[in-house]
């Protein structure tokens, strides 16, 4: 199954019975200026969840972008010309100084074994001491606190290959409150603090990616696995990537892209649609559309032989195996999402009682895709070895049961329990606002609509046993996969 599996609206309903009612609950609205707006009534608790998705991510960032999405994400936090600063009119000029010495400094430091240390030394001392008096005006956190003394709660945001997105629930009479904040954040946004938080992005990427070993393996796993798309770069961006990040380059990506053509707004709960609209059209229309991002025209180049990527390391042995295949409109996407239930969902799965109940090979096993769904992406197996078990041993377990598929038809029987687990597992996830809201704007923005959730179980069912196996037998190849492992110095393999 994907990351994020599909929210029903009501347990155990059938899927024509289903369908209808989404769609009978989902209200849409466009405005004039692009920007889409979805909404449910769901008038259980006094709440509302309202969720902002920018269909830009880091799969559009040309190579001189790289990280732009996700520090932008940081930045976004940062303030307004009206919120988080004491006085903005006499902040202004030092940020406007900030840059200068930054572009100085950067450009200096561009010239490698020609720069003058002497002049980068002093202009990283300007910087820093420019920082310091900027910061003098700085509010920390104004955002976060005028929704926590409004009662909001799940205050966030994330950044994906796909699209980064901002979220909040709060109590349903301050959703006034998120109109004006958000619309004020995408007119008014100021990058406040950038090169401060472009070096906690620095650390970030240190502690998080450089530092673990199991994160290393799969950045080097997917960036070996997509050798020209730019789903194979990271969303944090390389450490290069990063250090070459200014605020200039920043504020020209947020506003050619943060615009409310390449915006969806789902707001979930305790809401009366007709308000809801007039109340986001008044602060929402007026704010002019922008660029919409080009799409990706790089194709990754097919495959012709199997990839191995080793990481020696003190760290326990991991294995990750991969096979391209389609994008998430694909019909063969929902032939990977039944082999998805079949192998690696749950206890009950083949994976599960194959390699950690029955051989005992493994400690643990999952199966997912990634690293994207808008562009053709991976399918993907990721297991821990259980000592004194080698890699090897695991991936051959994994590539037998993988090969099964190809001559063996699933039972009937198994094809309806997945029918039945994803009807339970799609409703059991139902409960909350932002649950609903999160897939709104998440499948609207990867499928093209929101109605992919009430037609999912439909197109699922209609997948048949000859399908698993022509899936298994074109995707599930050895020139089609890539192998990733983390071995430790002197382990067997």
């Amino acid at each position: 199954m994907k990351h994020f599996l599909l929210i029903l609206v009501i347990m155990l309903l059938g899927t024509s019975v289903y369908a209808a009612t989404l769609e009978e609950k989902v209200v849409e609205h466009t405005m004039k200026n692009g920007m889409k707006l979805l909404m449910v009534e769901r008038h259980t608790s006094p709440t509302v969840s309202a969720w902002i998705r920018f269909r830009v991510g880091s799969v559009d960032e040309r190579s001189d972008e790289r990280g732009i999405a996700h520090l932008l994400e940081h930045m976004l936090f940062k303030g307004t010309t009206t919120l988080g600063t004491r006085d903005y009119a006499a902040e202004k000029p030092l940020l406007d100084r900030i840059e200068s010495v930054a572009q100085v400094l950067m450009a200096e430091k561009a010239k490698g074994s020609r720069s003058d240390a002497g002049k980068i030394t002093e202009l990283e001392k300007q910087l820093v001491g420019l920082e310091a008096d900027a910061s003098k005006y700085v509010i920390k956190d104004e955002f976060f606190e005028l929704y926590s003394k409004n009662g909001g709660t799940g205050y966030n945001a994330f950044t994906s290959r796909d699209g980064t997105t901002y979220l909040i629930s709060l109590p349903s009479n301050k959703l006034e409150l998120w109109a004006a904040i958000e619309s004020d954040r995408l007119q008014n946004a100021v990058l406040r603090e950038f090169y401060t938080e472009r070096s906690v992005v620095m650390e970030e990427r240190r502690r998080s990616y450089d530092a673990d070993p199991e994160s290393k393996l799969w950045e080097t796993f997917v960036a070996s696995s997509f050798l020209a798309h730019s789903y194979g770069q990271p969303t944090i961006g390389w450490m290069s990537d990063i250090e070459n990040l200014t605020r200039s380059k920043a504020e020209q990506f947020f506003h050619s892209y943060y615009a409310p053509n390449n915006a969806i707004v789902a707001i979930v709960g305790d809401i009366d649609t007709a308000a809801t609209i007039a109340l986001v059209e008044r602060y929402f229309s007026g704010i002019k559309p922008g660029k919409v991002p080009p799409p990706v025209t790089t194709q990754e180049p097919k495959q012709a032989g199997e990839r191995r990527i080793e990481l020696v390391a003190e760290a326990e042995p991991t294995v990750i195996m991969g096979f391209h295949k389609p994008a998430i409109n694909s019909p063969d996407d929902y032939v990977f999402d039944v082999i998805s239930m079949i192998l690696g969902n749950g206890r009950t799965s083949r994976f599960y009682k194959k390699l950690v109940i029955e051989k005992q090979i493994a400690t643990d096993i999952g199966v997912f895709d990634a690293p994207g769904h808008r562009y053709p992406n991976l399918f993907i197996v990721s297991a821990t070895p259980r000592a004194p078990h080698a890699v090897r041993e695991i991936e051959d377990a994994i590539q037998t049961e993988l090969d099964l598929l190809k001559t063996t038809p699933v039972a009937e029987r198994d094809l309806q329990r997945i029918l039945n687990k994803i009807e339970y597992e799609e409703a059991r996830r139902m409960g909350t606002n932002g649950g609903l809201a999160r897939n709104l704007t998440e499948y609207e923005a990867t499928s093209g609509s929101w109605r992919y959730m009430a037609e999912h179980r439909g197109k699922i069912a209609k997948v048949t046993q000859a399908d698993i196996m022509r899936v298994a037998s074109t995707y599930f190849t050895g020139e089609n996969r890539t192998v990733g492992f983390i071995t430790k110095k002197g382990g067997d393999k």
